[in-house]
């Protein structure tokens, strides 16, 4: 509950009760340091030690009684008192066992107090220790005055931490953190030297994680340019030598196949998919029984669009290992990015235990999966299905919550008080975590859907119930209550029935409760959708305050709900966060818009809320002495190359002046792909993102024109032609694409009777052979 002045109350009665009970000591002490009165904590601690003998602790307490002399002195650290901290540690050395936590403690202290030489020392020790643990090493630059927060150094910066680098190396020649870290830091020719000579070993010997370590390394400019130059020029030589360029000795065969597989997805990061997929080919190719091959393969007809060929590789790679976790959580993962949600739950269930898998699914605490499942209901159009799946993940968040009740009387019994410290601050933030934010926001949006189109069969049975007369009204509802208890009693029945057949050996019945609701319909049936979105819109104003798309949910709700403060609270979120952001221009202009439409103030509630209006908008730099028609000009002035800033000033432009939607469908008509800069890229890397131009496309259709959205669509199938949702020439829903083709060798003919594949979850082994030979034609 976080009555932490209660908490303090309680735990000082305890200790007046039992004073010779150490855990009532330790809890009062806790209580004050959360009630943030370090020193008092200290003040209890030490208070408690002056009661112990000085032979304490014997053997058994040992470990319990140096974690509490270790809270001591972290205590001591947070109030500042870092000397008093540093000759504490070293007066109760000997009764500290965690040794490599006393180090930790040790050094943390030094740096804080300025005795860098000191800190240094002992941060080579810990190296000595841990040679791959990065805190250490970024511990010794901070020492040695060479570190930055956001790894910007000058040229005699670089030049001094290639030295110390270097001289590590010798030392620690096995690490591979030694070998990783100058690779952030140093650059041009350097750089390449360095990237080399970490790249080579591991393509020898075949680490399939290689690019992921070398990603980050592509937000840095000019870096990526490199590395193509680098994985080409290996590729080549081990390709016509069977060497590596200025080596004498040969590399193994499977050194080629790791090369091309590092080029597919370099080519894939960067958004050059037809080349990334001939290199992935070539690998298969090469050697067909890796399975990292094909569920790579598999991304990157993700990445460039074709999701149902996506789901149908990482379905291949599942058949080559059944016993892989990861890997059919992979597969299923692809499946619902593809609308697959049956056969994605068929196969998911393979790794839970008999009987129903879908509560095994929920009692696993399986997350991702009710995302990726809710996701998909949502896309397609099955809101009791989604809001059930992203429920079910903020229930999670629930228990999670009451779980921590089981640890408050166990960490003070175990002593392990620095953890249990992490852990409530942990709680305290539970809701900024990823995927509860994800849950919120699905809801969020089923919600705001509900409310915008409510369902037409409580609609029309709503219409049916008001032209009955009393009496039928009165037999109806009495049937309904009859039915509704038949189905209860038959749910009971049923439960009855599994909890009879659950009979474990030991004789005990394993009760597994029967759902009530599985389609989620009585989810839909709430009173006010938009009051249920609030509730989970004030979790993510107090978790998730720094994130755009709390504040432009904020907006939607309550321009909804005509509550018109806490709309323009949320507009000038969003212009704190990214006055730049088309959602943020799209809410600003939209906002104002609104307010200028509506009626003239009469109470004094509407009346205040305009003199507020008034007073703020002259502050808003966007809309000062502007019009929105001017605003909203200004803005695709200073954007006009972004597609999606042109898409959202056209929306505004049709809203403002309904009769310029020519003009509006032709900004966006006259948007330019332009070429992405690259020094070394072989070939044009496009700007536009297809997640980006399918929203334009949605805007198109729904809001202003469907044959300017039909021409969106084939221009979008030019630049994306593995795309199923543009139908590109090579997707695998176009019938006489690379895919169809491949699928009737024999005539050479296509199957012309449908449109896309469809994936048969009872053939032999699920595989759909033929996505293995999707090849570039041209």
């Amino acid at each position: 509950m976080r009555d932490l002045t209660g908490f303090v109350e309680t735990r000082q009665q305890l200790l007046t009760l039992k004073p010779n009970h150490r855990m009532n000591w330790i809890g009062f002490a806790v209580a004050h340091h959360l009630n943030s009165n370090a020193l008092k904590a200290v003040e209890i601690l030490e208070a408690y030690e002056g009661t112990l003998e000085d032979d304490f602790p014997p053997d058994n307490e040992r470990c319990e009684h140096g974690e509490m002399l270790l809270y001591k002195i972290s205590l001591l650290e947070e109030s500042g008192s870092l000397e008093r901290a540093l000759d504490e540690l070293h007066k109760k050395e000997l009764k500290i066992v965690d040794k490599l936590a006393y180090k930790e403690q040790e050094v943390s202290l030094l740096v804080k107090l300025g005795r860098f030489e000191e800190g240094a020392t002992l941060y080579k020790a810990l190296l000595a220790m841990n040679p791959d643990n990065y805190r250490y090493y970024e511990g010794l630059q901070k020492c040695v005055g060479l570190y930055s927060e956001n790894s910007q150094y000058s040229s005699d910066q670089i030049e001094l931490l290639d030295k110390l680098y270097k001289s590590l190396r010798q030392q620690y020649n096995w690490s591979s953190a030694v070998k990783r870290i100058p690779l952030d830091f140093l650059q041009g020719d350097k750089f390449r030297e360095a990237a080399d000579n970490y790249i080579r070993p591991l393509l020898t010997k075949g680490v399939p994680s290689l690019f992921s370590d070398l990603s980050p390394l592509y937000d840095h400019p000019g870096k990526a340019d490199i590395l193509e130059q680098l994985i080409l020029a290996l590729e080549h030589s081990i390709r016509t030598t069977g060497r590596y360029p200025g080596r004498e000795d040969k590399e193994p065969p499977s050194t080629l196949m790791w090369a091309l597989f590092l080029l597919a997805q370099h080519y894939d990061r960067r958004g050059q998919y037809d080349l990334s997929l001939s290199k992935i080919d070539e690998a298969i190719e090469h050697t067909p029984t890796v399975i990292d091959l094909y569920s790579a393969k598999s991304r990157i007809l993700k990445h460039a669009g074709d999701l149902a060929a996506a789901a149908a590789l990482a379905d291949e790679a599942r058949c080559m290992d059944l016993a892989d976790r990861y890997i059919n959580s992979e597969c299923v993962k692809r499946m619902l990015q593809a609308d697959q949600v049956p056969l994605g739950e068929k196969t998911a269930v393979l790794f839970t235990k008999d009987g129903d898998q879908h509560n095994n699914l929920h009692d696993m605490q399986c997350m991702w999966y009710e995302l990726a499942s809710g996701e998909s209901y949502f896309r397609q159009g099955d809101l009791g299905r989604a809001l059930k799946k992203f429920l079910s993940v903020e229930k999670h968040y629930a228990d999670i919550t009451e779980d921590q009740f089981d640890f408050h009387s166990y960490c003070l019994r175990k002593m392990t008080l620095r953890t249990y410290v992490e852990m409530l601050k942990f709680q305290d933030r539970l809701h900024s975590h990823s995927y509860f934010h994800k849950a919120a926001v699905g809801a969020i949006r089923c919600y705001i859907r509900l409310h915008d189109s409510p369902s037409k069969l409580t609609a029309e049975e709503d219409d049916d119930i008001s032209k009955l007369p009393p009496s039928q009204k009165k037999k109806l509802r009495q049937k309904q209550r009859k039915a509704e208890a038949r189905a209860k009693k038959e749910a009971e029945g049923k439960n009855e029935e599994s909890s009879a057949s659950n009979v474990s050996k030991t004789g005990k019945r394993t009760v597994k409760p029967v759902d009530p609701d599985p389609h989620g319909e009585k989810l839909l049936q709430v009173e006010d959708p938009l009051a249920e979105a609030t509730r989970y819109l004030k979790l993510l104003q107090k978790n998730s305050p720094d994130s755009v798309e709390t504040h432009f949910l904020s907006f939607e709700v309550n321009v909804r709900r005509q509550k018109v403060l806490l709309a323009f609270q949320a507009v000038k979120q969003l212009l704190r966060l990214n006055a730049e952001h088309p959602d943020t221009h799209r809410c600003l202009i939209k906002f104002f818009h609104k307010v200028d439409s509506m009626a003239a103030p009469v109470t004094d509630t509407e009346k205040l809320i305009w003199s507020v209006l008034e007073a703020e908008r002259p502050a808003i730099s966007q809309l000062h002495e502007k019009s929105l028609k001017e605003a909203n000009k200004v803005f695709l002035e200073k954007h006009q190359a972004s597609l999606m800033h042109r898409a959202a000033v056209a929306e505004l432009l049709y809203a403002l002046q309904p009769e310029k939607k020519p003009e509006a469908v032709k900004l966006i008509e006259e948007s330019t792909n332009n070429p992405v800069a690259t020094n070394g890229a072989l070939g044009p890397v496009k700007e536009w993102k297809l997640k980006d131009c399918i929203t334009v496309h949605k805007l198109l259709e729904t809001v202003l024109d469907q044959n300017a959205a039909l021409r969106w669509k084939e221009r979008c199938a030019e630049y994306f032609p593995f795309s199923t949702y543009f139908g590109g020439r090579l997707s695998s829903a176009v019938a006489n694409s690379a895919y169809n083709q491949s699928k009737n060798p024999e005539n050479g003919s296509a199957d012309h009777s449908q449109s896309s594949p469809t994936v048969d979850p009872l053939a032999p082994n699920g595989k759909l052979e033929a996505f293995k030979d999707l090849t570039i034609r041209p």
